[in-house]
């Protein structure tokens, strides 16, 4: 941005980094940045705080943590080293596969100079190298046996929808249906299980709370089995930081991580603005009509009823309490 560009707001700052607002503000927080202020009071970012704030988005990218994060901005280059590592090994994953369609497609050519018709199959594979994992699932009650179809299942899935729509069964279907699937239900806590060092430092640094709820949903999350979780309302016992945290440590780990299925209606996991192209939505309406996956722009198919499922972690607590009292006293 040149020196004489006006300064920006949030909303437009965070659009012109890639990030959201609410990363802004965490950043803001943090102390990682600080915008200036108009005669009115709000924030402005103008060229200087728009230059820190790519650095801190750049630093965040490579899977930094936000302390680790300071430690760079401020001259401080000891977690360059491993985070630099792993990109680099990925960067190698990948460079291999392009050499191998690379060296498939050479194959092809070759076969068509001796008049030899390329399989269909064969070429399907070079256009699609690795096969996309989906699921195709008859919906039990409430749907009545409606076909669900979910192509090209990301990293980060998210499951969403009103209390009563249905999301805890579509879930365990899809946890029955995938190959190589498991569900982690609400009773988590008292499963055993330990996560690794660096996964809890890397938490911790972000300002999560090591409770006993996040450590345990960590090595579930970082164990080696199954291939794809699923998980029953993810966000249960965090607090608002530590929901932060989490998300954005599953973030870091990049489209070849474990594939990951989580219920939630906390924004603070599911932030609408904030959803990458690596990940799903996936809304199950309120009245009961089949579930549908629903792309993260406004005024697209879905996205405000998915947006009024979501609540910030402070009322999503007290929203359970409410349940919890009413469920006791139905129950008497």
């Amino acid at each position: 941005m040149p020196p004489s560009s006006p300064a920006l707001s949030p909303s437009q700052a965070a659009a012109r980094l890639g990030v959201s607002p609410k990363a802004l503000r965490l950043y803001e927080q943090r102390g990682l940045v600080t915008p200036a202020r108009t005669a009115a009071g709000w924030r402005a970012y103008g060229p200087d705080a728009m230059a820190r704030a790519a650095d801190i988005v750049a630093l965040r990218a490579l899977g930094l943590s936000l302390t680790q994060v300071a430690r760079v901005l401020d001259g401080d280059a000891r977690d360059l080293a491993p985070v630099l590592a792993r990109h680099q090994a990925a960067l190698a994953r990948q460079a291999g596969d392009l050499a191998a369609t690379i060296a498939r497609i050479g194959a092809l050519r070759s076969d068509l100079a001796q008049g030899k018709a390329p399989d269909p199959a064969d070429l399907a594979a070079i256009l699609r190298p690795h096969a996309d994992l989906q699921v195709a699932v008859d919906l039990p009650w409430p749907w009545g046996g409606e076909r669900f179809v979910f192509r090209d299942i990301p990293a980060l899935t998210y499951i969403t929808g009103p209390l009563g729509s249905g999301k805890t069964r579509l879930a365990r279907c899809l946890a029955d249906a995938l190959p190589d699937a498991g569900f982690l239900g609400l009773d988590r806590v008292t499963d055993a299980g330990t996560a690794t060092a660096e996964a809890l430092d890397w938490l911790a640094d972000e300002g999560a709370t090591l409770s006993d709820a996040l450590r345990v949903l960590m090595a579930a999350i970082e164990a080696a089995s199954p291939a794809v979780l699923v998980i029953d309302m993810v966000e249960q016992g965090l607090d608002p930081t530590s929901q932060q945290a989490l998300i954005a440590y599953l973030r870091r780990r990049g489209p070849g991580g474990r594939k990951l299925i989580m219920l939630t209606r906390s924004s603070a996991i599911l932030d609408l603005a904030a959803v990458g192209a690596d990940e799903a939505i996936i809304l199950c309406p309120a009245n009961h009509s089949p579930p549908m996956r629903v792309v993260p722009c406004p005024g697209t198919p879905g996205y405000e009823a998915a947006a009024t499922c979501l609540a910030t972690p402070a009322v999503r607590a007290r929203t359970a309490g409410v349940i919890a009292w009413r469920s006791d006293h139905q129950a008497l």
